[in-house]
C-alpha cells in the first residue's frame, strides 16, 4: 500500500478513465447508461378496474397481476395504483418488458404483504445444500423478472430443486454460442474481433462468457493478477467455482467486418485461454419499472441468521435497463435484491422498520447497477441475539456496481466473498455496526479495482470500509479515520496488493477529491 498525499488519483483517472489500475470506470452504471429521467409509459390500466381495493380488506394481488399481465402482453404501458393500502397475499410479478407499476408515492400507496415467500412459493432450502433458507438472499414480494424465467424459477423451487439464478439458469450449456473472440483485447477496450460475425447485429443484447483454466488464470486476473493470487488455493472454493463461467451481459453497438463494437468497455482482458464467446441468454426484462410505493409486511421479529422466511421487499432478477424509484421497504427480511441484474437503477429507496438481514443485496453475476439516494434507517426494535445485519452487499462475481449518495444508520459495506470486483461505494455516511458474511467456499472477499470514495464513518469503526490492506488493486480515498473492532480480516492474497490510500481521515470533497466519484465520472465523460 502506498500513501499519496494530495496524490491526485482523480487526475490519474481523468487521464486514463477506462483502464485505471485501481479505480473502475462506472460512469454508465444504471438504467439507460445512468439516465436521470426514467421513461414515462402511457397509462394503460388502473388496478381498481381489475377489482383491487385500496382499503386493505381483500387480497389485491390477483387484480394487480392481471393488470400487469394484460398490459404487458399487449405491448406494455403503465399500471397505476391509487393512494391507499393494497393487501397482497401473493407475489406481485412485474414480468413484461416496457411495463411500469406506479403508485401515488411512497408515502401514499402501500402494498401490505400478509404471507412470506416460504408460504407463497415454498422451497425452504438452498442449492448449496444444508438447511439454510435461500430466501435469505433471493426473491421478492414484488419480483421483477421475465415471466417465463419467473415460472421456471418458482416451479423448480416448489419441487425443492433450487435453480441456478443467473443469466443462463440451470441449463447453462444450452444457450447458443454466437461468435468466438479471436484476438486479445485489453480490459477497457470498446471492441473485439470475432471468428464469425454473421449472427451478431447492432442492438443485440448478448452475454460475453469467459471460461476459467485448470490453473484458475481467470480468477487470478479478476483479483488483479497480484502475485499472491497465484499462490492462493482456488481448488476447494466450490461455491465460487459454481459461478463460472463469468457471464457479462453487453449490448452490441456496431458490426464492422469482424470487429464488434460494444456499448461499454471490456471488464476484463479477452485472453484466448479463457475462450471468450458471445452467447445467447435468458431474454431479460427491459424498460420496466416500479415506483412510488411502500412495501410493508406483517412480519414479526427478525428471524435467526440464514433462516429468513422471505418477507423480502423487491427483487430485480434478469432485469436490464430497468428502474426502481421512490420505493420503501418496511419490516422486511431483505430490502432490495439484485440477482443477475444488469444496468438497473434504484433511486430514492429506503429500508426501515424492525431490522433486516440484507438491506441491499447484489449477487449472482449482477453488473453495472446503480443504487443512489438511498437510506438504511435505524431499526425500530432491538436486534434478536441470533440475527445479523449486513447492510449493502455484493458478491458472486458481480462487477461495476455503484452505491452513491447514501445514508446508513446501521449496517456495513458487506462484501460477501464470491470475488466481486470493480465496484464503487461513494458519498455515503455509515454508522458501521454490521458484519460482513460469506461462506469460505465462496473464496476471496474482493477482486481488483474496488473503490471506497468519500465515506463518513459516524462511529469510527473500521470493518469493511478501509480496504487498502485487504482488497487487491483497490482505492480507499477520503474515508474517516477508523479503528478495528470485532471482525478483523486478513488479506486473502499474500504479498503486495498494489492498493492506494489517499486523504485518509479526511472525508468530504476537496480540490483533488470530488464528493461523488460516480457523478464526477459522468461529468468528466459526458
Amino acid at each position: 500500500m502506498a500513501e499519496h498525499p494530495g496524490g491526485g488519483m482523480w487526475a490519474e483517472f481523468a487521464a486514463n478513465p477506462y483502464a485505471h489500475p485501481q479505480i473502475p470506470y462506472v460512469a454508465q452504471a444504471g438504467c439507460a447508461d445512468g439516465a436521470t429521467d426514467f421513461p414515462r409509459r402511457q397509462l394503460r390500466a388502473r388496478v381498481e378496474e381489475f377489482g383491487a381495493r385500496a382499503d386493505g380488506t381483500a387480497d389485491a394481488a390477483p387484480a394487480i397481476n392481471r393488470a400487469l399481465r394484460e398490459v404487458g402482453e399487449s405491448g406494455g404501458g403503465e399500471v397505476l395504483l391509487g393512494p391507499g393500502t393494497y393487501r397482497i397475499d401473493d407475489v406481485v410479478q412485474v414480468g413484461w418488458s416496457g411495463t411500469a407499476l406506479r403508485g401515488a408515492g411512497s408515502g401514499r400507496t402501500t402494498l401490505y404483504a400478509t404471507r412470506p415467500l416460504e408460504e407463497i412459493v415454498g422451497g425452504y432450502g438452498s442449492r448449496y445444500g444444508g438447511d439454510k433458507s435461500s430466501w435469505s438472499w433471493a426473491g421478492g414480494l414484488v419480483w421483477m423478472c421475465p415471466a417465463a424465467r419467473y415460472r421456471e424459477l418458482t416451479g423448480a423451487i416448489r419441487e425443492r430443486d433450487w435453480p441456478f439464478e443467473g443469466w443462463t439458469g440451470n441449463r447453462r450449456t444450452d444457450f447458443e454460442p454466437l461468435a468466438r473472440v479471436t484476438t486479445q483485447s485489453r480490459q477497457g477496450s470498446w471492441s473485439v474481433r470475432v471468428d464469425d460475425p454473421s449472427s451478431l447485429r447492432a442492438g443485440d443484447r448478448v452475454l460475453l462468457q469467459y471460461a476459467d483454466t485448470p490453473s484458475h488464470g481467470l480468477l487470478r486476473h479478476m483479483a488483479g493478477d497480484v502475485p499472491g493470487a497465484a499462490a492462493y488455493d482456488w481448488s476447494d472454493k466450490t461455491k465460487l467455482l459454481s459461478y463460472l463461467p463469468y457471464e457479462w451481459p453487453v449490448r452490441i453497438v456496431s458490426v464492422d467486418g469482424d470487429e464488434i463494437g460494444l456499448d461499454r468497455p471490456l471488464p476484463l482482458d479477452t485472453r484466448s485461454e479463457w475462450q471468450p464467446t458471445f452467447t445467447t441468454c435468458v431474454r431479460p426484462l427491459t424498460g420496466s419499472g416500479v415506483e412510488g410505493l411502500t412495501i410493508a409486511t406483517a412480519a414479526g421479529e427478525q428471524g435467526p441468521h440464514l433462516r429468513d422466511r422471505g418477507w423480502n421487499g423487491l427483487a430485480a432478477q434478469c432485469t436490464w435497463d430497468c428502474w426502481v424509484d421512490d420505493v420503501h421497504a418496511v419490516d422486511v427480511d431483505n430490502g432490495f435484491l439484485m440477482v443477475a441484474a444488469k444496468a438497473t437503477t434504484f433511486r430514492r429507496t429506503r429500508v426501515a422498520g424492525r431490522g433486516c438481514h440484507h438491506a441491499y443485496a447484489c449477487r449472482e453475476g449482477s453488473h453495472d447497477n446503480l443504487v443512489t439516494d438511498f437510506a438504511v434507517e435505524r431499526r425500530t426494535t432491538p436486534a434478536p441475539p441470533d440475527a445479523q445485519l449486513h447492510g449493502i452487499n455484493v458478491e458472486g462475481l458481480s462487477s461495476y456496481n455503484v452505491w452513491a449518495g447514501g445514508r446508513m444508520e446501521m449496517g456495513t459495506f458487506d462484501t460477501h466473498r464470491g470475488l466481486p470486483f470493480a465496484c464503487v461505494r461513494t458519498d455515503i455516511s455509515c454508522e458501521n455496526d454490521g458484519r460482513h458474511g460469506g461462506d469460505l467456499t465462496a473464496g476471496p472477499l474482493y477482486g481488483a479495482r474496488f473503490t471506497h470514495w468519500n465515506i463518513t464513518v459516524t462511529n469510527g469503526r473500521a470493518g469493511c470500509v478501509r480496504i487498502d490492506e485487504v482488497a487487491p488493486r483497490s482505492a480507499t480515498v477520503a474515508v474517516s479515520e477508523v479503528t478495528e473492532f470485532a471482525q478483523t480480516d486478513t488479506p486473502d492474497f499474500a504479498g503486495p496488493l498494489d492498493t492506494r490510500l489517499q486523504s485518509y481521515g479526511a472525508p468530504g470533497p476537496a480540490a483533488d477529491v470530488p464528493a461523488d466519484l460516480y457523478r464526477a465520472q459522468r461529468e468528466l465523460l459526458r
